[in-house]
């Protein structure tokens, strides 16, 4: 193992907790040093600071009416536009972010419970789950995943409201089971079927867009899931679930994977992360455990930044909020991400993004450098007369140019584009 120098080991704590390191922070970190910069991030500044700066957006309850109502293009128009206003708007909240790990872990479990607008018609329950995520982030799994399970949004995606005694749907109690609490192998068919009984009796309503509990669409029969048998409704099917041992190893794999490597954890490192995830399954113990594991700081774990999280990045390193772009440059800005394959509230399946090097490819370079070029036509830059790619390195917090990219750069006489072709290179589209 190859391990990372202290300033190297801080600079991917902003990498891989936040979205990087903003210009100047990474050399006020190493002076308060890895410890208290990773106490800082998972505790959080405290309060709500990016409520008040980035508030969510009102959102008026789109109508909901029939494909031959008349009045059903005026509610498409407005779902459309809710949508966009929803979009922008956590693409500036992660870029202003005064607290960037709560939005960079909100953006992780929103890949992890999947949720996709394309589905879900009403924006005011997208982004209602979105604060939901955001408000367990660095709390207790039991709970996120209880509050999950019926969350509006969540259960129209996955088809939850048409799930009631004597007929029950499967989508959701399988997709609870394989991608959000123990992963695939870990339960049978019939387990799918006795949780999905569980999960009966949850409806949505129309008017007040939250989910309802009707006992009457309730299957109260004894359920057996994983050995278990009771009355099992949403929350003691959780419970069952959560405190399975699989259970603990999944979430920790999703995180690691995401943080650390796709290399899992030793055997050793393994036993520390389940002695701080525990059975109060606490987020911010085990996030806490990761980043003081040994392979944290091992120079050979290198992550692919997803297309979000590297546009996010950038515009963090130039002061660039997404707020401030005009509606062209911000449809731009969103057809680019949608090239990469990848916007907010879009997943592409319950499954949601890929990792790693799915995002490499000849053509997603090209996005990229569409995205910089954009964002840095709107950055208030100061380049010094020489030292060029040294400034380069400075402002994206690059440890070093290898000498094929500094040659590249090299040739690059204007600041916007020496710095939008650094802002594709390995160096930084990799997370080193």
């Amino acid at each position: 193992m190859v391990v990372l120098s202290e300033r190297a080991a801080i600079r991917r704590l902003h990498d891989r907790l936040a979205f990087g390191a903003r210009p100047g922070e990474l050399d006020r970190s190493v002076v308060r040093g890895f410890d208290s910069v990773a106490a800082a991030l998972l505790t959080g500044p405290g309060g709500s600071p990016d409520a008040v700066s980035s508030p969510p957006p009102e959102l008026p309850p789109v109508p909901a009416v029939e494909v031959d109502d008349p009045r059903r293009p005026a509610a498409d128009r407005m779902k459309e536009d809710q949508q966009r206003l929803l979009r922008l708007w956590w693409l500036d909240r992660m870029t202003a972010a005064e607290d960037p790990c709560a939005e960079k872990l909100t953006w992780f479990w929103h890949g992890h419970f999947a949720t996709s607008e394309a589905k879900v018609d009403y924006p005011d329950l997208v982004l209602a789950q979105n604060e939901t995520l955001r408000a367990h982030v660095r709390g207790d799994f039991r709970a996120m995943t209880r509050a999950m399970v019926v969350d509006a949004a969540l259960v129209y995606w996955l088809d939850g409201q048409a799930n009631l005694v004597g007929a029950a749907n499967e989508n959701l109690g399988r997709e609870l089971m394989e991608l959000f609490t123990l992963g695939l192998g870990h339960y049978g068919e019939t387990d799918v079927k006795e949780a999905s009984r569980a999960l009966t009796g949850w409806t949505i309503d129309p008017d007040l867009r939250v989910t309802e509990f009707d006992p009457g669409r309730w299957d109260p029969g004894a359920k057996t899931v994983l050995g278990r048998t009771g009355e099992l409704d949403a929350v003691g099917l959780v419970d069952v679930l959560v405190a399975r041992p699989e259970s603990a190893d999944f979430v920790i794999g999703r995180l690691w994977a995401r943080l650390v490597s796709s290399t899992p954890p030793s055997a050793g490192t393994r036993d520390v992360l389940r002695r701080a995830y525990g059975p109060a399954t606490d987020l911010r113990a085990l996030l806490a455990a990761i980043v003081g594991a040994p392979e944290f700081r091992d120079g050979a774990s290198v992550l692919v930044k997803q297309p979000v999280e590297w546009a996010i990045g950038l515009m963090r390193a130039v002061g660039v909020r997404a707020v401030a772009l005009t509606d062209d440059e911000a449809d731009h800005l969103v057809i680019a991400l949608q090239s990469l394959g990848q916007l907010p509230f879009r997943p592409p399946s319950v499954g949601g993004w890929p990792d790693g090097i799915a995002w490499l490819t000849p053509s997603a370079n090209l996005d990229r450098l569409t995205v910089a070029r954009l964002v840095l036509s709107r950055a208030d830059l100061r380049p010094p007369t020489s030292g060029r790619l040294d400034w380069a390195r400075d402002v994206l917090g690059v440890e070093t140019w290898s000498a094929r990219t500094a040659t590249a750069l090299d040739r690059l006489d204007e600041p916007r584009e020496l710095l939008a072709v650094a802002a594709i290179s390995p160096e930084y589209v990799v997370s080193g």
